[in-house]
């Protein structure tokens, strides 16, 4: 499946916060790992879009005093989005491997 930029990074934030994968969370967490700036409403629609491609798929979790008693949706990878995950590295890792003089690390 293809996957533009911004969807790969945000599939690939989700699984690395596991638990933690919520929007308000993810959007903090991309801008501590790209050093770039991203709405909110930039995130929602992302994981709204990786969610309808079954890459990804959302429960409610329970009310937090931090959030003044509201409940908070939070993401997790499927199977179907790990596996597209791999085979985007895998693909990245091909064409790095052919580039002379390039380590693909």
């Amino acid at each position: 499946m293809n996957l533009g930029y911004l969807e790969e990074t945000i599939l690939l934030l989700v699984m690395l916060m596991e638990e933690d994968a919520y929007a308000y969370a993810v959007s903090k967490e991309y801008e501590e790992q790209t050093g770039k700036g991203i709405s909110i409403s930039a995130v929602h629609t992302v994981l709204t879009r990786l969610e309808k491609k079954g890459l990804i798929e959302s429960d409610m979790g329970g009310a937090t005093d931090e959030r003044g008693g509201r409940r908070k949706r939070i993401f997790r990878a499927t199977p179907a989005g790990r596996e597209t995950a791999e085979a985007h590295k895998a693909a990245r890792f091909r064409l790095w491997n052919q580039i002379p003089g390039m380590d693909p690390r």
